[in-house]
C-alpha cells in the first residue's frame, strides 16, 4: 500500500511537473510572439520609408501594414514580401533603361556632331573614339554623366571655333534679358556649399557687362552643376533601394523560415502533449484497475518510463526551438540595425531636401510652394471660424533700376534686407513669402477691417526707413502694397487676384502706398 501511495504521490509531481513545463512553454511563445510582433511592426514603419518611388510599390507596402498589424498575419503577408521584392527589382531594372535611353539619345547627339564639316580632325577622332566607348553600355548614373559633359565639350570646342572664325557678336538686349533671367534663376536654386563660391563667380559676371561667349560658359557652367546634383540625388535613391531590397529578402527569407519552424515544433509539441497526457490517463487507470501491486507498481513504471521520456524530447525541442529562434532575431536585428542606419540617413537627407523645397535660397523666406500650402490651410480656417482673412501682394519699386545701376549682387542684398524687414513686421500667425521676383506675399488672419490700411502702411514705413547705401550713395527704397479681404464663397486665389489688381493701381497711381480693394 505505501508503494501505491508512492506512486501516485510521484504521479502528482509528474503532473505538477507537466503543468509547469506548459506555463513555461507559453511564456515562451508570448515572448517569441511579442518579439516577432516588435519586428513586424518595425518594418512596417520601415516600409514608410520607400514612400514615393513607384506608385504600385507604395500600394503593396501599404498592404503590406496591414497584413503585418499582427503575428497571426504572417501567412498572409509572405506573398506580399515577394511582390515588394519583385517591384524593388524592377525598380532597378527602370533604372537600367533610362540609362540606356540615355545612352542612345547621346548616340544620336554623336551623329548630329558627326556631321559638322567644319570640325577639325583631332576632334572628329576624338568624336569617333567616343561614339565606339559609347557602345558599352552604362552600369550607374556615374558613368552617364562624364558622357554628358564630354558632349558639352564638344559642342564648346565647335562653338569656339565657329565664333574666331566669326566677327565678335554683338551683345543685343536679349543676351541682357537672358543674363538677367538666368541670375535671378541662380538666386531661386540651392546649389551644394562647395558649389556656392562658382555660383558667386557666374552671377558676378552676369551683372557686369556681359558677352556672348561668358553668356554661354555660364549656361553650361550652371548645366554642369545642376546634371551633377541630379546625379548624385538619383544615385542616393538607387543605393538605398538596393539596401531596403537585400534588407527584405533577408528578412523575408528569416520569417519564413521561423514560420514554417514555429509550425513544425507546434505539431510536434501537440503530438508530444497528446502522448504524455495519453500516459497520465493510462497511469491513473491503471491505478483503479490492477490489483495485484507488483504488476502495478511495474505498469506504473513502465508509464512514468515513458512520460519521462515524452518530457525529454519536448524540452530537447523546446530548447532547440529557443536557440533557433534567438538565431533568426540576430541575424534579423543586424539587418535590420544596418537597414534602419540607411533609412535614417536617407530620411534626415529627405527632410532637409523638402525644408530646402519650401524655402526660398536667397531671401530664406518661404516660396511659392511654402505659399501654396498655406494658403490652403489658411483658407481652411476661414472656412471653419469665418474670421478676416486678407492677402496683400508687395512688389519693391523700381527694383530694375538698382540692379541695372549697381549690379545683381546689390540687388540681392536689397531683397534679403526686404525680406528680414517684412518677417520683422508681421505677428507669429501671419506670414510672408518670397512669390517671385522682386514680389512678396503676406497673408493676414483675425485682421478688422478697421486695422487693415494702418498694419500695412506700418510695414510700408518701416521698409522705406531702412538705411540703405550704395557705392557711398544713401538711397531710399519702397514697396507698394495690393490688399484684399477673402469675401462669402470667394476661393483664396481670386482673393489673391483681387490684391494684386489693387498693387497694379499702386503701382501706376504713384507708388510706395497701399491700395486696399473694397
Amino acid at each position: 500500500m505505501k508503494d501505491s501511495s508512492a506512486t501516485v504521490s510521484q504521479l502528482a509531481l509528474l503532473q505538477q511537473k507537466l503543468h509547469s513545463a506548459k506555463l513555461a512553454l507559453d511564456e515562451v511563445n508570448e515572448d517569441r510572439n511579442a518579439k516577432l510582433q516588435t519586428l513586424l511592426q518595425f518594418i512596417g514603419h520601415l516600409s514608410l520609408a520607400c514612400k514615393g518611388q513607384n506608385l504600385e510599390l507604395d500600394n503593396k507596402l501599404a498592404k503590406l501594414r496591414h497584413n503585418l498589424n499582427t503575428f497571426e498575419r504572417v501567412d498572409e503577408a509572405l506573398p506580399e514580401l515577394v511582390d515588394v521584392e519583385r517591384l524593388l527589382k524592377g525598380q532597378y531594372h527602370h533604372v537600367m533603361v533610362q540609362l540606356e535611353e540615355s545612352r542612345t539619345g547621346l548616340s544620336q547627339v554623336i551623329r548630329q556632331i558627326q556631321r559638322v564639316n567644319s570640325a577639325p580632325e583631332k576632334l572628329k577622332k576624338e568624336v569617333n573614339y567616343f561614339k565606339q566607348d559609347l557602345a558599352k553600355p552604362f552600369h550607374t548614373v556615374w558613368e552617364y554623366i562624364p558622357k554628358v559633359k564630354q558632349i558639352i565639350g564638344f559642342y564648346e570646342t565647335i562653338l569656339q571655333l565657329q565664333f574666331n572664325e566669326s566677327e565678335k557678336l554683338d551683345v543685343l538686349p536679349k543676351h541682357r534679358q537672358l543674363a538677367h533671367e538666368l541670375a535671378q534663376m541662380i538666386s531661386e536654386i540651392e546649389f551644394r556649399k562647395d558649389q556656392r563660391d562658382q555660383v558667386l563667380v557666374i552671377k558676378e559676371v552676369l551683372s557686369s557687362e556681359i558677352e556672348v561667349d561668358s553668356l554661354l560658359e555660364a549656361y553650361q557652367t550652371i548645366l554642369a552643376l545642376l546634371l551633377d546634383n541630379i546625379a548624385r540625388e538619383k544615385s542616393a535613391s538607387q543605393e538605398f533601394l538596393f539596401a531596403l531590397n537585400d534588407a527584405l529578402a533577408a528578412v523575408r527569407e528569416v520569417v519564413s523560415e521561423s514560420y514554417n519552424h514555429n509550425q513544425r515544433s507546434f505539431q510536434l509539441k501537440t503530438q508530444l502533449n497528446r502522448e504524455i497526457n495519453t500516459r497520465v490517463d493510462n497511469a491513473g487507470e491503471i491505478i483503479i484497475d490492477v490489483e495485484d501491486i507488483v504488476d502495478l507498481k511495474a505498469q506504473l513504471t513502465e508509464q512514468l518510463n515513458s512520460i519521462r521520456s515524452a518530457l525529454a524530447r519536448k524540452e530537447a525541442l523546446e530548447q532547440r526551438e529557443q536557440a533557433l529562434l534567438r538565431k533568426s532575431m540576430e541575424t534579423m536585428r543586424k539587418e535590420l540595425n544596418e537597414l534602419s542606419n540607411e533609412a535614417n540617413t536617407y530620411k534626415e537627407r529627405l527632410f532637409e531636401q523638402q525644408k530646402l523645397n519650401l524655402l526660398d535660397s536667397l531671401t530664406q523666406l518661404p516660396n511659392r510652394a511654402a505659399l501654396e500650402e498655406r494658403m490652403d490651410l489658411e483658407y481652411r480656417n476661414y472656412q471653419r471660424h469665418k474670421s478676416p482673412l486678407w492677402v496683400a501682394v508687395a512688389d519693391i519699386d523700381h527694383f530694375k533700376t538698382i540692379n541695372d545701376s549697381f549690379g545683381h549682387s546689390t540687388g540681392d542684398k536689397t531683397l534679403q534686407v526686404i525680406a528680414m524687414a517684412l518677417k520683422n513686421s508681421l505677428r507669429d500667425t501671419e506670414f510672408v513669402a518670397r512669390y517671385g521676383g522682386e514680389e512678396f506675399v503676406l497673408l493676414l488672419p483675425d485682421v478688422a477691417p478697421a486695422d487693415i490700411a494702418q498694419l500695412l502702411n506700418r510695414v510700408r514705413e518701416k521698409v522705406k526707413n531702412i538705411p540703405f547705401k550704395f557705392k557711398n550713395q544713401r538711397i531710399t527704397v519702397t514697396v507698394s502694397i495690393g490688399a484684399a479681404q477673402v469675401m462669402g464663397s470667394e476661393l483664396i486665389h481670386e482673393t489673391f487676384e483681387r490684391a494684386d489688381a489693387a498693387l497694379y493701381k499702386a503701382k501706376h497711381e504713384s507708388r510706395d502706398r497701399v491700395v486696399i480693394d473694397v
